[in-house]
């Protein structure tokens, strides 16, 4: 089992909050988006800024973390591959179970899903996965650079938005034989 670094954003130590139920402690903190925050079309860069608002309350079972994020996402448009910025806001409220408690709800048999356990490790939060499951639900399914964007040419890519009259003259494959017959030269012999 890999052990949390506390110097590392993402993990917050609890030791301030203490295990009395009812307390609280706020904080807002800024920083560096970690990997993978998004989807294969549109996520939020490693390394750009995010800003976090967290309230960490000390509950029987164990922390209640409530919090927000705020970031930009980048991506690409799904019609015309333009890039897309989009303003990400996502809330979360998760509550880490001290490992006695959690432990404690196995043996009893409670109804606790596994992979929705989240627990302390010592005085330690893990955060990230908390906030990957916030950030990645609330990017576009499919991002467009508008509304209205009619994309690309299916025939040779140009930009239907530079060019709303672009077309492209296509026959139908079917009828390209008797287009043949049209253009061929008419001659006596064949007349006969």
């Amino acid at each position: 089992m890999n052990r949390l670094d506390p110097r590392s954003p993402l993990v917050l130590d609890t030791q301030e909050l203490g295990r009395r139920p009812g307390s609280m402690v706020e904080s807002h903190r800024t920083i560096a988006a970690p990997a993978d925050l998004g989807t294969d079309v549109i996520g939020i860069p490693e390394g750009q800024l995010i800003e976090l608002d967290l309230r960490l309350e000390s509950v029987v079972e164990g922390v209640l973390v409530t919090g927000s994020v705020r970031g930009t996402a980048t991506g690409a448009c799904v019609r015309c591959l333009d890039p897309v910025h989009r303003e990400v806001n996502g809330h979360f409220q998760e509550l880490f179970a001290y490992a006695d408690r959690s432990a404690h709800h196995k043996e009893v048999g409670a109804d606790v899903d596994e992979t929705e356990d989240y627990q302390l490790e010592g005085d330690l939060i893990n955060l990230e996965p908390v906030l990957r499951d916030t950030v990645v639900p609330a990017l576009p399914f499919k991002p467009v650079c508008r509304d209205d964007c009619p994309g690309l040419c299916s025939e040779c890519g140009a930009h239907l938005a530079d060019d709303p009259t672009h077309h492209h003259d296509v026959i139908d494959p079917r009828w390209s034989a008797l287009q043949e017959l049209a253009a061929a030269p008419v001659t006596d012999e064949k007349r006969n």
